[in-house]
């Protein structure tokens, strides 16, 4: 019986304790295993699809203008030599005097009515029509008398007074002053003496002025380089090369919009002469009977043309400043009347490309670039005449 008692106090001693140790830490609840959590896909971020193209870009962002190497042209300025086309015969009591009508010999026939002896017009003209037949008795046509010891001396002056050509103020021919001499012996038969005049040429070379993007230029007569020399003569052809810098990826056409001929670099000076206009049209030969004309095109890019030397009438100077109004547009575009290169052939005919050109069939937008380019001084002397 003492035993039980024993064991009950030892259990109620053991509760007791584990009662105030519980009260000491605090109330835990009973451990519960944690419900399985939802299982989770870890992230990860999605690549960028790389674009791809069918065709590769060609078009890259054009590079600056490099200035242009200039070659060693084969070049050599042709100076003219007089040309032998007046003739004299001085007879007993009369002057014969023949002309050619190519008087400067450049290919240019005067006028017949451009040229007299003193104040007296031609009588006569060979049947080939390239002969003016003047003459005169010796005290006729302002001739003047001169003595010297041996000689009578009867001088006869036949002037050159050259009209402009047609509605132009411009002339290819110079105002020329043929000095015309009979010496008769006092004492002997009747002899003659004509005199051979000279011009001295003026000449002088500048570089042309070049835009941006256009250029204007004096070419050789194969049109392969550029001409070192701007001194040209009456009767030379000036070979003129138009061209517009391909920079911009568009395959450009250029055009020569309008030019005029001046004596000084200001386009509104006077006297001026418009040979281009019109769009594009060349007048020159139309005006003054001249082969001035454009030359059939090679590139898109490139405009040719020919005009024929001339100077400006009762000028002094010789010089000419040539300005150029030029227009480029995509080589896609049509030709129409403000976009053209048209020469006078007994009527306005425009120029053929002579190469194909790959067309669209659409365009959304038209591009147009223009400016003006001024060449000079070009100093134009005469052909001396004998």
């Amino acid at each position: 019986m003492v035993m039980k008692y024993t064991a009950l106090c030892l259990l109620v001693l053991a509760l007791f304790g584990s009662f105030c140790e519980a009260q000491r830490t605090g109330f835990q609840k009973p451990y519960q295993k944690p419900a399985a959590a939802a299982k989770q896909v870890p992230y990860e971020p999605q690549q960028q699809a790389k674009q791809r193209f069918e065709k590769p870009l060609t078009w890259i962002y054009p590079e600056d203008p490099q200035p242009e190497v200039v070659p060693e042209v084969p070049f050599e300025l042709r100076y003219p030599v007089a040309a032998a086309s007046v003739s004299v015969e001085c007879r007993e009591s009369a002057v014969h005097v023949e002309v050619k009508r190519d008087m400067f010999g450049i290919g240019q026939f005067i006028n017949a009515a451009d040229l007299t002896l003193g104040n007296c017009g031609a009588v006569a003209e060979n049947s080939p029509g390239e002969t003016l037949i003047f003459e005169s008795e010796l005290q006729n046509c302002l001739s003047s008398l001169g003595m010297t010891e041996d000689s009578l001396i009867y001088t006869f002056t036949m002037n050159y007074i050259p009209q402009p050509l047609g509605g132009s103020p411009v002339v290819r021919t110079s105002q020329a002053a043929v000095i015309v001499e009979c010496h008769y012996p006092r004492k002997h038969n009747v002899s003659s003496l004509a005199l051979d005049p000279l011009w001295i040429p003026f000449s002088a070379v500048k570089m042309a002025e070049e835009f941006l993007y256009f250029t204007l230029k004096l070419m050789t007569d194969d049109w392969q380089y550029e001409r070192p020399s701007y001194q040209y003569f009456l009767g030379d052809t000036i070979n003129i090369e138009a061209v517009v810098k391909q920079y911009f990826h568009v395959p450009l056409r250029i055009y020569v919009d309008s030019c005029v001929a001046t004596l000084e670099p200001d386009t509104s000076a006077n006297p001026r002469y418009a040979f281009i206009d019109n769009h594009g049209c060349l007048l020159d030969a139309r005006l003054t009977g001249s082969n001035s004309k454009f030359m059939l095109r090679s590139a898109d890019n490139k405009l040719q043309f020919q005009l024929e030397a001339f100077r400006f009438q009762n000028a002094e100077s010789g010089l000419l400043y040539i300005t150029c109004h030029l227009k480029a547009t995509s080589a896609s575009s049509s030709i129409d009347a403000d976009h053209r290169a048209c020469s006078w052939n007994n009527g306005l005919r425009e120029i053929t490309v002579v190469h194909h050109v790959t067309r669209v069939s659409f365009v959304f937008v038209v591009f147009e670039w223009e400016g003006d380019v001024t060449l000079g001084p070009i100093p134009i002397a005469e052909k001396m005449v004998a």
